[in-house]
C-alpha cells in the first residue's frame, strides 16, 4: 500500500496534525516510516456504527414514550436506556476511537485480529440481549447477556492494557488508560453479580447501593478515566494547543482511582466516608480541568483548512461545562443525605454526567478523528498518494453546527423534564436530541464515505 515515496508525501499532510498535538513528527505514522502506525479502517467503523445506532434507539425510545422512562430512575425501561447510552454510545465509541488514537497519538500498535471481531459481536449481541431482557424484566437472561458483554469487552481492553507498558508518550497517560481498563472489568464483574443477585442473593449490601457502585465504576472509573488519559493527548489536537507534560499528570489518575475505589467500597459495605472519597474524585476531575485551562491559555495556530467556527472546540467546551454541573450534583448528593429532592437531583446528575459530559465529548472527538480516518482511507485507496482535500477539513460543516445547536437546546430540556417529572419536557428534549444525533450520524456517513470505499477496494485496508 504505502511505499517509501508515498510515506514521504503523506508526511507533508500529516505534519499539521502532529503540530496541533504538540509533537511534530512524534505521532505521525509517516514520520515513523512504518505501516504499523497506520490506523485500521473496518473495526473502528463497525464500532462507530454500533454506537450511533445505540444512541438513536435510546433517544427514539424516550421520545416515543417519555412517561415510560420518567419517575425514579431504578426501573427496567430506564436501565435499558441507560445501558444503550453507556455500553452503546460511550463504550462503543471509545473502543472504536482507541484503535485510531493508539497508533496516531499514543504510538501503540494493536493489530486487528479475528478475535477483535468476535469480541465486537459479543459486545453488540450481549448489549442487545441486556436491553431486551431489561424490557421484558427477565433477570436471568439479563445476567447471561451481561456476561457475554463482559467477555466481549475483556478482549480489547486486555490487548490495550498489555501494550501500555511499551507506551512511548509518557507514563501518566498509560497509567490513566491502564486503570480505566481495570475499572471496566471490575464494573462488568459487579454488573453481572448484581444481575445474578436479582435471582439469588450473592452480593452484600442493598441492591440500590450496589447499582450505584456499578454505575460509578463504569462512568467514572472506565469512561471518565479514559477520557482524562486520552484527553491529555487528544484535546491539544482539538483546540489546538501545546501539550501538557510531566509526572504531575499522574495526580488526576491517583485522585480519581483512590476516590473511586473508596466510594465503591463505602457503597457496597455501607461504611461511612463516602463524601470524603467523592471529594477526591471531584479533585481528580478538577485537576484535569486545570490542565484543560492550561491548554486553553497555550493555544497554537490552527492548521490551514480548518473550518470556522470550530464546532469540535465548542462541543468539547460545552461537555466540560456539564462535567462541572455533574460534579456539583454528585458532591451535593454525598454530603446532603437523603432529602425529598434527592431522587430529582439523581436524575439531573445522570443526565449531566452521562449525556452532557461523556456523550458530548464523544461528538467532539469524532469531529476530529473521523476526517482523519477518512483522509487516511483515501490515501490507502490511492496506493500511498495524498488526496486533494485537507485532513483538517470538515466536509459537512452545516450538519455539525445544526447538531451542536440541538445538544445545546435538548440537554437542558431533557434534564429539567426528568428532574421535575415533566413528561412534556422529557419528550421535547428527547426529540430535539434525536434530530441532533441523526444529523451527527448523517455527517459521520458523509465524512466516512472514503473509508467505506477503502474497505471495499483498498488492498491493505480490506485486510484491516
Amino acid at each position: 500500500m504505502a511505499t517509501g515515496e508515498g510515506l514521504s508525501r503523506v508526511t507533508a499532510e500529516l505534519i499539521p496534525v502532529t503540530t496541533a498535538i504538540g509533537h511534530t513528527g512524534d505521532v505521525s505514522p509517516a514520520a515513523t516510516g512504518s505501516r504499523a502506525y497506520l490506523p485500521p479502517l473496518a473495526l473502528p467503523l463497525w464500532y462507530f456504527a454500533y454506537a450511533h445506532a445505540a444512541l438513536l434507539v435510546a433517544l427514539a425510545v424516550v421520545a416515543a414514550d417519555p412517561r415510560g422512562v420518567s419517575g425514579f430512575f431504578y426501573h427496567p425501561r430506564m436501565l435499558g436506556v441507560v445501558h444503550l447510552l453507556t455500553l452503546g454510545w460511550i463504550t462503543g465509541s471509545i473502543l472504536g476511537a482507541i484503535r485510531i488514537i493508539a497508533p496516531l497519538a499514543l504510538r501503540l500498535t494493536i493489530p486487528v485480529t479475528r478475535g477483535d471481531y468476535w469480541a465486537y459481536g459479543f459486545v453488540v449481541i450481549g448489549t442487545s440481549g441486556m436491553v431486551s431482557h431489561f424490557w421484558l424484566e427477565s433477570f436471568d437472561g439479563m445476567a447471561w447477556s451481561a456476561a457475554m458483554v463482559v467477555a466481549g469487552l475483556a478482549h480489547p481492553v486486555a490487548r490495550l492494557a498489555g501494550r501500555l507498558r511499551h507506551i512511548p508518550v509518557g507514563g501518566p497517560v498509560g497509567l490513566h488508560l491502564g486503570l480505566a481498563c481495570l475499572n471496566l472489568l471490575l464494573a462488568g464483574v459487579l454488573g453481572v453479580a448484581v444481575a445474578i443477585d436479582k435471582v439469588t442473593d450473592v452480593v452484600p449490601g442493598t441492591a440500590l447501593s450496589n447499582v450505584y457502585a456499578h454505575a460509578h465504576l463504569a462512568a467514572v472509573g472506565w469512561a471518565s478515566m479514559m477520557v482524562v488519559g486520552v484527553g491529555y493527548r487528544l484535546l491539544p489536537m482539538v483546540l489546538p494547543s501545546a501539550m501538557p507534560e510531566g509526572r504531575h499528570l499522574v495526580t488526576s489518575a491517583l485522585l480519581l482511582e483512590v476516590g473511586l475505589l473508596g466510594l465503591v467500597t463505602c457503597l457496597v459495605t455501607g461504611w461511612r466516608g463516602g463524601a470524603v472519597f467523592g471529594l477526591l474524585v471531584a479533585l481528580g476531575l478538577a485537576w484535569f480541568l486545570s490542565r484543560v485551562i492550561w491548554m486553553a491559555t497555550h493555544r497554537r495556530r490552527a492548521p490551514a483548512g480548518r473550518a470556522r467556527p470550530d464546532v469540535a472546540v465548542w462541543q468539547a467546551a460545552h461537555a466540560l461545562l456539564y462535567l462541572v454541573l455533574a460534579a456539583g450534583c454528585g458532591l451535593t448528593l454525598l454530603t446532603a443525605g437523603t432529602r425529598p429532592w434527592t431522587p430529582a437531583l439523581m436524575m439531573a446528575y445522570g443526565v449531566f454526567g452521562l449525556l452532557g459530559f461523556l456523550g458530548q465529548l464523544v461528538v467532539a472527538m469524532e469531529l476530529r478523528l473521523l476526517p482523519l480516518l477518512a483522509w487516511y482511507a483515501g490515501f490507502a485507496r490511492r496506493g500511498g498518494r495524498p488526496g486533494p482535500v485537507s485532513v483538517h477539513r470538515l466536509p459537512a460543516q452545516p450538519l455539525a453546527l445544526a447538531s451542536f445547536v440541538t445538544w445545546v437546546l435538548g440537554l437542558p430540556l431533557l434534564a429539567a423534564g426528568l428532574t421535575l417529572d415533566a413528561v412534556s419536557l422529557v419528550g421535547a428534549g428527547a426529540w430535539i436530541l434525536l434530530v441532533g444525533v441523526a444529523l451527527n450520524a448523517a455527517q459521520a456517513v458523509w465524512i466516512l464515505r472514503p473509508a467505506w470505499e477503502g474497505i471495499r477496494r483498498g488492498p491493505l485496508s480490506a485486510r484491516r
